[in-house]
């Protein structure tokens, strides 16, 4: 009760003081990549149930000679990775911790492709709200194996408190002024989860 009063005022709070802040990368995201501003996903939630999550679109729409998209690398600009760097593509998702489907600080929603690819480990992942922040983001984001990112998921899952969460916070204002850990070796952001052998 106390964590998801404390989602609650933050996230009133966040919308308001952030809405300028949002609204100038709003602008500049219809002015560089167009519309929409927004990108939509359906991720799963609490105890895996779908959501729709928000966040700013960082990526072109763009298609290659066959038809087919191209990958993140190549649809993804330099303003986009600014976007990713600083955090602020994750703003949108403040409204979504309002709504509930999300808490500040708890395991990342990830695709919905990849529920049936979880062992039952991995999947205890979803006894809590997913968070705009987490145990894994802080302690090396995209840079981590995923299985070491499932490890961690875990272990916030089993000891999770306000205390922890205030921490978490903290050390992601840190993490995003020094921006650490955003990407994966080689990649535009993260390889695609295939399962744990």
């Amino acid at each position: 009760m106390l964590k998801r009063l404390i989602d609650v005022l933050v996230a009133s709070l966040g919308l308001i003081l952030l809405s300028p802040i949002m609204l100038i990368v709003s602008w500049q995201i219809r002015r560089k990549l167009g519309s929409p501003v927004l990108f939509r996903q359906n991720r799963p939630g609490l105890n895996g149930r779908p959501f729709e999550m928000i966040k700013f679109r960082t990526m072109r729409d763009v298609l290659a000679d066959d038809g087919n998209q191209l990958a993140d690398s190549e649809r993804l600009t330099s303003f986009g990775r600014f976007l990713r760097s600083s955090s602020l593509d994750e703003l949108p998702e403040l409204w979504n911790v309002l709504k509930g489907d999300m808490s500040l600080v708890g395991p990342r929603p990830l695709l919905m492709e990849y529920l049936p690819l979880y062992t039952a480990e991995q999947y205890r992942r979803h006894l809590v709200r997913p968070g705009v922040t987490g145990w894994a983001q802080v302690n090396g984001r995209n840079s981590l194996s995923w299985e070491k990112k499932f490890e961690l998921d875990s272990w916030y899952v089993d000891n999770h408190t306000i205390y922890l969460d205030m921490k978490i916070i903290f050390l992601t204002v840190k993490k995003v002024f020094l921006r650490d850990g955003i990407t994966a070796e080689g990649e535009a952001s993260m390889p695609k989860f295939t399962g744990t052998r």
